[in-house]
């Protein structure tokens, strides 16, 4: 069964996420998002290099929180997996508060 690990990323304001996004994990993947929409910091980091594969629910809940974040407010998304980044440019194109930094 798939799993996701999630830990907090030193000396940024943002986790760093293993496994996968899906039915099993999207509590734990929605709990983050939540929790980061609480915070009140402009930039909120989701380093998903060792993250292999979101679904498009799990992309939607990201937009969907991304959504929720004040003016000027964004995630950025750091290396995400390849799924992710195909599913944000084809239903969340140039989402304000999204942006994904593939280095």
């Amino acid at each position: 069964m798939p799993g996701l690990a999630v830990f907090p990323l030193s000396g940024r304001n943002g986790v760093r996420a293993a496994g996968e996004v899906v039915l099993t994990t999207r509590a734990i993947w929605e709990g983050v998002l939540e929790q980061a929409v609480r915070e009140d910091e402009d930039v909120y980091y989701l380093e998903l290099s060792d993250v292999t594969f979101v679904d498009v629910a799990g992309a939607g809940a990201l937009a969907t929180a991304a959504g929720q974040l004040g003016d000027g407010r964004r995630f950025v998304v750091r290396r995400p997996p390849p799924a992710l980044r195909r599913t944000l440019d084809l239903l969340w194109p140039d989402h304000a508060g999204i942006e994904v930094s593939v280095s």
